[in-house]
């Protein structure tokens, strides 16, 4: 499911990052990598505030939604 459908408080794992290359390669070095865990601080219109390795980031939401998680 995409990242988009959490809501705040909740915690999931990346399973996947789709996008083309470049978005790919921009959210690996954000830490949006397989097995990492993400949690949502803040959800407002799909845009997100997540954490994940320890830093805090927004996340519009045509960019969450590119982010797989279980």
């Amino acid at each position: 499911m995409p990242l988009t459908v959490l809501g705040a408080g909740e915690k999931a794992v990346v399973r996947r990052v789709g996008g083309n290359q470049e978005t790919r390669n921009h959210l690996a070095d954000l830490g949006f990598v397989n097995n990492a865990e993400v949690s949502v601080i803040q959800a407002q219109a799909g845009n997100l505030i997540v954490n994940i390795k320890d830093s805090r980031l927004a996340l519009t939401k045509e960019m969450a939604s590119k982010i797989l998680v279980e």
